[in-house]
């Protein structure tokens, strides 16, 4: 599903008002001709798919991240999937006053680069790294890897983000990472650690042994790299289940 199937983002446009329109066949910017809704959202959703192209066309999704929920901001992926940049941090503790951010893994392009305190994670390294991506997926980012680093660096991240916890539970996927991974059939080949085992490993390398950074190190990557398959398995589970279940045969996607 792109965002140029969804109606959502148009103030006074709810889902169901959505589903009428794509039941009528208007299932793309392109066939919205002003039928189905009264004359005021009309014009509305004319305005908001004129700005919405001009964004499209820059590669831009921020206005739209702006507009949806953030259940359904998994809409986005289509369209920067190339763009995209997988994040996962590791710290010594949840208190980002506290505690410090030991490593931060980036995915995306195929390719996943790991920044270590103390070495090469910088708040500059950072920023150079965010900007240039359309769109940040993580998983409890909203509420902790995000608001962690801004708190740490002194970043003000402003990318576009699917935090993937949301539309997981909209799909009845609940539970951390790794336990959802399992429901949908997403492996890992390291052994199974947890977020205490990843302060314990950083204290251990603190102390000399470099075999636990590199320990640390996969375990961080293994869960930023596994990020893109799940999201790739929801993207295509609530495409199925918002739009194709509503919408007429030969409706359009692309």
């Amino acid at each position: 599903m792109r965002i140029e199937n969804s109606f959502i983002p148009v103030r006074g446009v709810g889902e169901h008002t959505e589903r009428r329109l794509w039941e009528h066949g208007i299932t793309h910017w392109d066939e919205f001709d002003g039928s189905v809704v009264g004359e005021t959202l009309a014009d509305r959703i004319d305005a908001f798919i004129e700005d919405g192209r001009t964004h499209l066309d820059r590669g831009d999704v921020s206005v739209f991240a702006d507009q949806l929920p953030a259940s359904s901001r998994w809409r986005l992926y289509e369209n920067v999937r190339e763009n995209t940049c997988f994040l996962d941090i590791e710290t010594t503790g949840l208190d980002a006053n506290r505690n410090r951010v030991t490593t931060v893994s980036l995915h995306w392009g195929g390719e996943t680069e790991t920044f270590v305190n103390g070495r090469d994670l910088t708040c500059q390294r950072l920023e150079a790294e965010l900007e240039r991506s359309s769109l940040l997926v993580t998983f409890n980012g909203q509420r902790f890897d995000v608001p962690f680093l801004e708190t740490c660096y002194d970043l003000d991240v402003t990318v576009p983000h699917v935090d993937l916890l949301y539309p997981c539970k909209k799909l009845g996927l609940d539970g951390g990472l790794k336990a959802i991974e399992r429901e949908v059939g997403i492996g890992r080949e390291m052994p199974d650690l947890s977020g205490q085992d990843a302060v314990r490993l950083w204290h251990e390398y603190e102390r000399g042994d470099d075999a636990a950074l590199e320990t640390l190190v996969e375990y961080n990557r293994a869960d930023t790299e596994n990020m893109k398959p799940l999201m790739e398995t929801v993207a295509d589970r609530l495409h199925r289940q918002v739009f194709e279940t509503c919408c007429p045969s030969g409706a359009r996607e692309r």
